[in-house]
Parts: structure tokens; sequence; C-alpha cells
């Protein structure tokens, strides 16, 4: 009987439940805690406004792995007086005018999303000043908007963005991010990224009240330095150069350049930075190819490291694709992954080729000089 019971069908109402609309306020967290995922979000999002200003130098300091402060500090043109009231509104943006922009468009940010979702999940405050000026200003914004008119203060060229109390309105997120160790390594690999691409441009990286960066590359004209610089000299030392291409309107339109790693490189996962029109980019696909490549290739040297720079038509290729501009949809995907591979494959055999090549001569000259050794040895006895 208890059992009858329990099984019994809960009451349907009668009415279906009815349609209203949202509060703008619930809209707006809602959608900022899909752009804003977690404070490396943040972090990638401020730091490619800093490149989109031209910057030279882009300065990051965490606290408790961004859920206390993240701030970014640069020196690219600033911001104009003018815009301020509007910086931060969800959809301004000066990178995109109309739809048909996102067919050319060059700059890193064009929703004009992230600074207003940061408003919405945190306490953000914005110091800026342009070239010219005698002096800067600082305001503070929440929920979009100012909270009041802007300050006069001293500052120096660019920006400075200061994002505080992460997530203190969203209690479920925040306690899955109390792990600051994980975060703050994970933003630490994003400015490790950024800057083997962006070498004309100087990153630092360091927690809240440490003297020294964690991350420090300074501006070069090498892209090897660079990569010795951030990633170490076991890394540099066993990376060859690959470049492909293809210029054939009716398959594919590119031009790739990078280094992959040799058959001396030994690591437990994968490493794979890829910018793709400048932009930092994931691509499973290509990914899951070159690991392919690499297993039958290089089979105990299965998990590489790469670093590729893809340029295409800006019309061959949709960024509009997710919030976080993570990913990207390129037109002719296949052939793309395809003829990458194929490069890959080549450069990996003829390089392990040369390796061997030169092991069977130093190992034959080695048996040469022990003979000769051992004959001149014996005239003598």
């Amino acid at each position: 009987m208890e059992i009858e019971q329990s099984l019994s069908p809960v009451p349907v109402p009668k009415d279906p439940p009815k349609i209203h609309r949202l509060d703008e306020s619930v809209v707006n967290r809602i959608a900022a805690g899909e752009v804003i995922q977690r404070p490396v979000s943040a972090v990638k999002e401020l730091v490619e406004n800093s490149l989109d200003a031209h910057s030279t130098s882009i300065n990051v300091v965490v606290k408790d792995g961004g859920l206390k402060l993240i701030q970014v500090s640069d020196d690219g043109h600033g911001i104009r007086y003018e815009d301020l009231p509007i910086l931060c509104e969800r959809h301004t943006t000066s990178k995109l005018s109309t739809y048909e922009d996102l067919q050319s468009i060059k700059s890193m940010g064009f929703r004009g999303e992230a600074l207003a979702s940061m408003t919405y999940v945190a306490h953000v405050t914005v110091t800026t000043i342009t070239e010219g000026q005698l002096h800067g200003y600082r305001v503070s914004y929440r929920d979009g908007v100012m909270v009041e008119q802007p300050k006069a203060c001293a500052a120096v060229k660019g920006t400075q963005i200061m994002i505080e109390n992460l997530f203190y309105n969203m209690i479920a997120r925040r306690k899955t991010l109390q792990n600051s160790s994980d975060d703050y390594s994970k933003i630490i690999d994003l400015l490790c990224r950024f800057s083997i691409h962006h070498i004309n441009v100087s990153f630092s990286c360091r927690k809240h009240g440490a003297a020294r960066a964690d991350v420090h590359s300074v501006a070069t004209s090498s892209r090897l330095d660079s990569i010795r610089s951030v990633y170490g000299v076991s890394v540099s030392r066993n990376l060859i150069k690959i470049e492909a291409s293809d210029s054939d309107p009716s398959s594919s339109v590119f031009d790739m350049n990078g280094f992959i790693s040799n058959s001396n490189y030994i690591a437990k996962k994968t490493t794979m930075v890829l910018f793709i029109n400048d932009r930092l980019v994931e691509c499973s696909a290509l990914k899951r190819a070159l690991e392919i490549v690499y297993a039958a290739t290089l089979p105990k040297a299965s998990k590489p490291f790469v670093y590729m720079s893809i340029v295409l038509p800006p019309e061959h290729i949709d960024v509009n694709v997710h919030p976080t501009k993570r990913e990207v949809s390129l037109l002719n995907q296949e052939i793309i992954v395809d003829k990458i591979q194929m490069a890959v494959e080549s450069k990996l055999r003829s390089s392990d080729e040369a390796k061997i090549f030169h092991e069977q001569v130093h190992l034959k000259l080695g048996s040469e000089a022990q003979y000769l050794n051992f004959s001149y040895r014996s005239r003598i006895f």
C-alpha cells in the first residue's frame, strides 16, 4: 500500500505556466556568467583590449587567483573622457559599427560585452589618460553604469582596469573557484601564450604583494628567443621551424608558420599555442590531427609542443561563434587541417631521418677511430 502511494502521479496544473519577461538585471547577470566564466576569462578579455589599444607593455597583478583582484595596466592609447559614461554598457564598442564589419574585423574584441559583463559580477574601476591630457580620470562601475562622475587624477600613459571581488553575487560560482592556485596557473599559462606571439609587446604577471613577477617577457625581434625566455631552453632547443601555405581559391587560402618539437622533446601532455589572424583560439580538429602524426612518426615524443600562427583572409573566418571568442569557424577547415598535418608529417620525417643519418655517421666515425687506434697500438707492441 505504501509503495502504491509513493508511485502515485504528481498532480499536473490545469493551466500552463505563464511566460513573463525577465528583469534586465537578471538577463545581464546570466549573460555575464557566460562571458566571464572564471578569472582567467576576465584577464583574457582585458589583455585583448590592451592589445587592441596598441599597447607595448601590459602588466597583470592578481590576488587570490583573481577572485579578490585582477589589475591590468597598459600603455595604450587610453579611453576618451566623453566615452567613459557608456564604456561599460552592454554592446558599446569602438571596433564595430555594422554587422558587415565582422567580415573584415581585425581587433580582438568586437561584441561590446566583456567590460559590461564584469560590472555585473564584480566591482570595476577604470583609470585612464589619453595623449596630450594633463591628467587622467578614474571612474567606478556597477551593473553597466557609472557609480559617480569621473574624477580627475594623476595617471601614467594608457589605462588601468581593476576588477575586485569577482563573482561576489554568484555564490555557487565563487565556491567552485576557491582553489586560487589553480586559477593563477591558468592566468600564467594565458600570459605565456600571448607573450610568444605578440613578441613586440612586453608582458608581466605577478601575485599582489610579490616583488618578483612569475611571467616577465620583454619585446624582442626573435620568436625563438621569446619562447626560450618564457618556456625555457629545454623547450626552445628542441624546436623545428614549420611553414605551410596555399593560395588556391578553389580549395583553401592560408599562410602558416611556427615551431614544432622534435624527437628529443619529451612531455606528459601536449602544449598547443594557436593563433589565427592574431587571435588566441582553440582548434580540437587540428590538435588531434597533429597528435596523430606525432604518435605515428615519433612514438616516444608523442606529446608535442606546438606554436602556430595561421593567417587567412578575414572573410574566410567566422569569429562570432562563442561568447568567449575562444573558438572560430574556418572556411575549408578540413582542407587546411589536412595540409598542415601533411606539412608537419613531412618535416618530422625529414628531421628524424637526418637525426638517424647523423647518428649513423657518428657511430661509423667512432668505430673507425677505435679501429685506427687499435691498429696503431698493435704496431707499437
